[in-house]
């Protein structure tokens, strides 16, 4: 008899931890926790990770679980957004099916509101068009320090007030919950600390305007990649606007175009365009990319030099010239 009741004992508690493993740890939570699973990545290591981020109560009843749901090979990568709220049956489905209510998105710097755009759909929020379409229509009149118009046009996915104004960053999305406006809104509010506010006395005693600062971080952004090499060519750029000299930035040509990557042609560089900045002196009309920390940086603190042309050779490595005669040098040198 002591036999048999020691063997239901048992097997109540083993129905309770079971149950209890298999329910949230805590049912109250709401903040996302984040966890990166990599391509390849055993079930073994998943279900540490998972432990050690407190997901979940127990690895093994996880690692078995997973198997008898026929999901030990179905699990994928990527970096999800689980809440302690889950259940392990609801925190297994979002990683075989590869979707979660949260999250992470990283906007590179760079990007163009059309770049935003790919992004965002590809990752599997809205449709293709909702951020360009927003960023031209939606109401963002409570950022006063944006653009009074737009530049550009949203048929042809270009300069609109908000573009060299969304702050590159990794964000949390909610799937659930995504509205193009209000993410835009939160890169928006973003730059404003980051930029507006951090940098404020930085950019009144610039003598250069918050519009101006910005056109010229997203030439940087686009023109150098290099920490090191940005602020020289913060200051060749901003000398040859201060001395009426066309900036010869491609860049803005391949923005207006929507030609990011294929060779740039004759008729390319001919285009009667604002942004053609081989044809008109000064910045072009709006902001070509947003750029990030380092690039508004370096067009705050420009770097003074006796050069006033510069190209990059196919190695990424910056040449400087102080000459027309000695830059075309260079292209024959560096650019065959």
């Amino acid at each position: 008899m002591k036999k048999f009741l020691f063997f239901i004992v048992l097997i109540v508690l083993g129905s309770w931890w079971v149950s209890h493993s298999l329910s949230p740890v805590d049912s109250t939570a709401k903040t996302p926790v984040f966890v990166k699973i990599e391509s390849g990545e055993s079930l073994s290591r998943i279900a540490q990770s998972l432990n050690e981020k407190g997901l979940i109560r127990s690895p093994f009843l996880f690692k078995a679980y997973a198997k008898l749901a026929g999901s030990s090979s179905k699990l994928q990568a990527g970096t999800f957004g689980l809440k302690k709220s889950q259940s392990m049956r609801e925190i297994m489905e979002a990683i075989r099916s590869g979707k979660s209510e949260e999250m992470l998105v990283t906007i590179p710097e760079g990007y163009t509101v059309a770049d935003i755009d790919r992004l965002m759909v590809e990752k599997g929020f809205g449709n293709p068009g909702d951020i360009i379409d927003c960023a031209f229509r939606c109401d963002f009149s409570t950022f006063d320090f944006l653009p009074s118009k737009a530049a550009g046009s949203a048929q042809l996915g270009y300069g609109s007030r908000l573009e060299g104004y969304l702050f590159p960053e990794t964000y949390a999305v909610n799937a659930t919950e995504y509205v193009p406006k209000f993410f835009l809104e939160r890169m928006l509010g973003t730059f404003r600390k980051k930029i507006v506010t951090g940098y404020e006395d930085q950019i009144r005693e610039s003598g250069r305007t918050l519009p101006e600062i910005v056109t010229m971080a997203s030439l940087i952004e686009e023109e150098s990649r290099r920490g090191e090499e940005r602020p020289i060519v913060a200051g060749i750029l901003w000398k040859r606007i201060d001395n009426g000299v066309v900036l010869g930035v491609d860049a803005t040509t391949r923005y207006q175009l929507q030609k990011q990557t294929d060779a740039l042609t004759k008729a390319d560089f001919e285009t009667v365009s604002a942004y053609n900045t081989r044809r008109n002196q000064g910045l072009p009309p709006s902001p070509i990319a947003n750029a990030g920390e380092s690039a508004f940086l370096a067009a705050l603190k420009p770097e003074e030099s006796r050069f006033w042309y510069y190209l990059h050779g196919p190695d990424g490595v910056i040449h400087y010239a102080v000459t027309n005669d000695e830059h075309n040098a260079n292209r024959g040198r560096y650019l065959r």
